[in-house]
């Protein structure tokens, strides 16, 4: 099953560690996903502050 990183919400499908931040706090508490494909244009990135494409939870239970 995919975990999402509680720091920066990245969907992570294999591994113990984001690759975006480093961090190992992962859940498999998380709802909804989007995919951002051209950060640099998307005005959701920008809302959600998302630095780097990917696939990104758009919530993250407890």
């Amino acid at each position: 099953m995919a975990k999402a990183c509680k720091n920066c919400r990245m969907i992570i499908a294999q591994g113990e560690v984001c690759p975006i931040c480093n961090a190992s706090n992962l859940t498999t508490k998380w709802n909804g996903y989007i995919i951002i494909t051209n950060m640099e244009k998307s005005e959701v990135a920008k809302k959600l502050d998302i630095k780097v494409n990917g696939t990104y939870a758009l919530s993250i239970g407890e």
